[in-house]
C-alpha cells in the first residue's frame, strides 16, 4: 500500500497525538474483541456496538458512567461480566509504547508543543496513574472533560484556538481514518498512524525529528 504524505501549508508548531492505537496499543479494540472471542460472541458486532455505546451512553463525553456503557453492551451484545472486571480487561490492553513517549519528548526538546487529543474517559487518568505519561506533554485534551469528541470536527478548531495557533501549524496523529478526515476538513494537518516504521519515517520528513 502506498502511504501518502500530508502536504504542509506552513511551519509546524504543535504535535497532537491520539492515545489508543498511537501512544499505546488499542486496548478498547483489543479488549472487546478478546472478550467476544472468549464468550463465543461476534467480535465484529462487539466492536461496532462498543464504538456506538461509548457515545450513546454519554460516557466518552462525560455525560454518562462506565456502568451506563457496560449496561448497553450487555443489552446489545449478550456480553457477560461485572463492570469492574470488564473495565480491567480494557485498561490492561492499553500498553504504553515507550518508544512513542521517548519520541514525544524529543519533539518537545526540539521546540514543538506536544499534546494528547483523545476520545477517552477518566480511564485515561487511571492509566496515567498506573504508568505516568502526562508529563511528556504540554497539554491533554480529553473528550470526557470537554463534552465533545473527535466525531465533531469543530473540536479541532476549538483545540487550535486554545493553543493560539493556526490550524495549519498543528499536526494531528491518529490511527482512525475518520478522525484524520475530520481534522483535515477544517484545515488541521494530519498523519494517519499505520505502523511504527512508516510513522518514524513520515514524522522525520514532516518535522525533522528522528525518534
Amino acid at each position: 500500500m502506498t502511504k501518502q504524505q500530508p502536504q504542509l501549508q506552513s511551519e509546524l508548531k504543535a504535535l497532537l497525538f491520539d492515545y489508543g492505537g498511537v501512544l499505546a496499543d488499542e486496548g478498547f479494540h483489543n479488549g472487546l474483541v478478546a472478550l467476544a472471542t472468549e464468550q463465543g460472541l461476534d467480535s465484529t458486532a462487539m466492536l461496532n456496538e462498543g464504538k456506538k455505546a461509548v457515545y450513546d451512553s454519554g460516557f466518552v463525553l462525560g455525560h454518562g458512567s462506565a456502568a451506563d456503557f457496560w449496561a448497553r453492551m450487555r443489552e446489545r451484545t449478550g456480553l457477560a461480566g461485572e463492570d469492574e472486571d470488564l473495565t480491567e480487561r480494557i485498561l490492561s490492553g492499553f500498553v504504553l509504547r515507550s518508544w512513542m513517549i521517548e519520541g514525544v519528548r524529543k519533539c518537545q526538546q526540539q521546540g514543538f508543543i506536544t499534546g494528547i487529543l483523545s476520545d477517552q474517559t477518566y480511564w485515561l487518568d487511571t492509566l496515567n496513574a498506573r504508568a505516568p505519561f502526562y508529563n511528556a506533554f504540554n497539554v491533554v485534551f480529553n473528550s470526557y472533560y470537554r463534552g465533545k469528541g473527535k466525531q465533531d470536527s469543530s473540536l479541532f478548531s476549538d483545540v487550535a484556538t486554545e493553543l493560539k495557533l493556526p490550524l495549519t501549524q498543528i499536526l494531528f496523529v491518529d490511527d482512525d481514518a475518520g478522525n484524520i478526515k475530520r481534522a483535515q476538513s477544517v484545515g488541521m494537518q494530519a498523519l494517519r498512524y499505520v505502523d511504527k516504521e512508516s510513522f518514524i519515517q513520515q514524522l522525520k520528513q514532516l518535522t525533522g525529528v528522528y525518534i
